[in-house]
């Protein structure tokens, strides 16, 4: 029988139900983010990230919340075949409506397109759109749901980084880390894995990487980073 999704180290991630797929973006997050014992991951999709943060912190419970039942459904289905079952709760809840006792680590793989971006599906358009989670709620409801201590790490693409770190300051978050991930050496920086916090730590820890090397195969920082989960 088919499978429709991706199958990884210690689990699988089926997304056929999902609007959103598993993608490169939500690998480098997972296996990026500052994590705790109480991990938030917000619009979980099929959810690949909780899965991955569950994996990486043996420990911890994560709760995984989206708006769109397919997704909450694909999600569950994928939780419960994995060996971390017992530690990842799917709800669905958009997060301007979630309470919950506060969280060491948010993690977000957020919608960016600004206004209606044309989608196959409704489903897609949602999870593609800004509009569901404008950065400022998403910010303002981060700090309203992290510990002291606790971290929100996204994943955005370039564009949006100052936008970012606009909207986390009017919230009272701090910028700690910045990786810059490019497709190949001759390329920009095409995407930023961001880590905020509400205490700042003084100067933000940067650095820049590549996916791939000339050859088309994963660089060495990507093969260690994804070590754990690629097959």
């Amino acid at each position: 029988m088919d499978f429709d999704g991706f199958r990884f180290r210690h689990f699988s991630v089926a997304h056929g139900g999902c609007a959103m797929k598993v993608g490169t973006d939500g690998v480098l997050l997972g296996a990026w983010a500052v994590g705790g014992m109480r991990v938030l991951d917000v619009g979980t999709g099929s959810g690949l990230v909780a899965l991955m943060m569950a994996q990486r912190f043996a420990d911890a419970g994560v709760t995984a919340i989206d708006i769109e039942p397919g997704a909450c459904a694909q999600a569950r289905e994928n939780v419960a075949r994995s060996p971390f079952a017992g530690r990842v709760n799917v709800v669905m809840s958009a997060l301007q409506d979630f309470k919950a006792e506060p969280f060491d680590s948010i993690v977000c793989n957020p919608p960016f397109y600004s206004g209606t971006p044309a989608s196959r599906t409704a489903e897609r358009t949602m999870a593609r759109s800004a509009a569901t989670l404008p950065f400022a709620a998403l910010f303002s409801h981060a700090a309203r749901l992290l510990t002291a201590d606790g971290v929100l790490s996204v994943i955005v693409p370039a564009s949006v980084r100052g936008v970012f770190d606009v909207e986390a300051a009017l919230a009272g978050l701090y910028p700690l880390r910045a990786c810059g991930v490019k497709t190949v050496s001759r390329k920009p920086v095409g995407r930023w894995l961001l880590a905020y916090g509400k205490c700042s730590r003084g100067a933000v820890e940067t650095e820049e990487h590549v996916l791939s090397n000339d050859g088309r195969e994963r660089s060495e920082w990507y093969a260690g980073l994804t070590k754990e989960f690629y097959l």
